[in-house]
C-alpha cells in the first residue's frame, strides 16, 4: 500500500472528481474575474482587494493540486472487497466503549471522506488505525486526546 494511498467509495470518487471539475471551470473563472476587479482599484501595493483575491487563488489552486494528487492515488473501495472477518478500509463497525458504556457504529473509511457527522471515522485517526486488523470479540486499546478507551468489537459487516 502506498504511503498516500486514499481510499475512496465510488460515491466519494465522484464528489471528489465533481468538486475539482468545478474548481477548475467556475471556481477559476469566479477567481480571475475578482482579480481583475481588484486591479481596476488601482495602485496593487496598497490595494487589499487585490491581495485577498490572490490569496483566494493561491489556496484555491492548493486545494486543487491536493484534489488531483488524491484521486491520482484514490483506490475505489469494492463492496467484495471489504471483509467481515477482520476489520479494514470500508468496514461497518459496531463496538462497545467499555471505558464510557456507550455503543457505537460507524465506517472505517479513507482520510478524504471521514466525517465523525456522518459516523465516518479515518483509517488514519486514533481509532481507525487502533480497530484495523481486529476481529469480532476483541478488546482494543484506543489511545485518544482523553486518554486511553478500551472497545469490544461486536459486529463488522459491509
Amino acid at each position: 500500500m502506498a504511503a498516500n494511498q486514499t481510499f475512496l467509495t465510488a460515491e466519494g470518487y465522484k464528489k471528489l472528481v465533481e468538486e475539482l471539475e468545478h474548481l477548475r471551470t467556475t471556481g477559476r473563472e469566479q477567481t480571475a474575474a475578482k482579480i481583475k476587479e481588484a486591479r481596476s482599484f488601482g495602485d496593487l501595493s496598497e490595494n487589499a482587494e487585490y491581495d485577498e483575491a490572490m490569496n483566494e487563488q493561491a489556496i484555491m489552486e492548493a486545494k486543487i493540486s491536493r484534489l488531483e494528487d488524491e484521486l491520482k492515488n484514490a483506490q475505489i473501495l469494492d463492496d467484495e472487497d471489504v471483509r467481515t472477518d477482520v476489520i479494514g478500509v470500508g468496514s461497518l463497525v459496531k463496538v462497545h466503549d467499555q471505558t464510557y458504556g456507550d455503543e457505537l457504529e460507524f465506517q472505517i473509511i479513507g482520510k478524504a471522506q471521514a466525517n465523525p457527522d456522518e459516523k465516518r471515522v479515518s483509517d488514519e485517526s486514533p481509532i481507525g488505525r487502533a480497530l484495523l486488523g481486529h476481529a469480532v470479540g476483541d478488546v482494543v486499546e484506543v489511545e485518544t486526546p482523553g486518554g486511553a478507551v478500551h472497545m469490544e468489537i461486536l459486529s463488522i459487516s459491509k
